[in-house]
């Protein structure tokens, strides 16, 4: 049986647990406060040098990045091709959800959410015109389809949906974004479908806690 490692707030935590939930795979949960210092401990550091979540402990390892670990664990599933195209578009997507979605809409969600930034500081100003640029993005792509890959639902979804279903919380108007809206619907849709993203707790203030993030 799986063990992950999770903080409770973190989208790349949560994709890992939608995913385990509509396989209708068991698992063992350990929380881990990433605000609390319970990464920085030597022990944290055996299961993972990065010192970050979610770590996914399985029969060969640990393995650490969240798509990484939802590639994992969708291996043999229709929600990862086999064939090399379909596959390389997921993988498209995995990256595009790490490299261009966390950093804008992600990083200016928990930004604001536990007081690090005003949303008219400069820094929350510039990633919310990415966040508006990454927004327009995926709705001309999901424009003339029903997913992201192959018309079908995969771990490309998942991945994006995320941290992008909670954009409203940086202060993100979807309302021009009738696709990208949609396509929340049809997730939302699918069997084992689960949203258990927790608040942020204090300690994620600035000053507050101990962590990689300060």
């Amino acid at each position: 049986m799986f063990r992950l490692y999770d903080y409770a707030a973190s989208c790349n935590c949560y994709k890992v647990r939608l995913l385990l939930a509509q396989l209708g795979l068991q698992y063992e949960r350990v929380p881990i406060d990433i605000f609390a210092g319970e990464t920085l401990t030597d022990e944290y550091a055996r299961i993972n040098p990065a010192r970050t979540t979610p770590v996914l402990e399985t029969e060969h390892g640990y393995l650490c990045e969240s798509n990484a670990i939802l590639a994992y664990i969708a291996a043999g599933t229709p929600l990862l091709p086999a064939e090399p195209f379909g596959l390389a578009e997921v993988m498209r997507w995995l990256i595009f959800e790490q490299t261009d979605v966390i950093p804008t809409m992600g990083g200016l969600r928990f930004r604001l959410l536990v007081g690090r930034l005003k949303p008219d500081d400069p820094d929350a100003v510039r990633r919310r015109d990415g966040a508006y640029d990454v927004l327009g993005l995926l709705d001309e792509h999901l424009a003339r389809r029903e997913f992201f890959v192959d018309d079908r639902y995969t771990i490309a979804d998942i991945a994006v949906y995320g941290y992008t279903h909670l954009a409203h919380e940086a202060g993100l108007d979807l309302e021009p974004y009738a696709h990208v809206r949609r396509w929340f619907g049809r997730v939302e849709a699918q069997p084992g479908y689960m949203e258990d993203v927790a608040p942020y707790g204090a300690n994620a203030a600035p000053g507050a806690g101990r962590s990689i993030y300060d």
